[in-house]
C-alpha cells in the first residue's frame, strides 16, 4: 500500500477530516489533498508529525512490510 493510500485510510480510521489534518499539521488542506491523491508528498518532519497523530511507525506510513 502506496503513502497516499495509507493517509487516507487511517485519517478515516481515526475519524479526521482533511481540515483537521491541515490544522493540526500547520499546512492547507490543499497540502493534504494533494498527499493523499498521490500528487506530492509530505517532508520527513510532517511524515513523523503524521505517524505521530495515527500513533505508527513511519514505516507503516510509507507502506514499509
Amino acid at each position: 500500500m502506496k503513502f497516499a493510500e495509507r493517509l487516507r485510510q487511517e485519517r478515516i480510521a481515526n475519524g479526521y477530516n482533511q481540515t483537521y489534518i491541515a490544522k493540526y499539521m500547520n499546512v492547507s488542506q490543499v497540502s493534504v489533498s494533494n498527499w493523499e491523491r498521490g500528487l506530492k508528498e509530505p517532508g520527513f518532519q510532517a511524515l513523523i508529525d503524521l505517524a505521530q497523530l495515527f500513533r505508527r511507525s513511519t514505516d507503516y506510513m510509507l507502506g514499509v512490510e
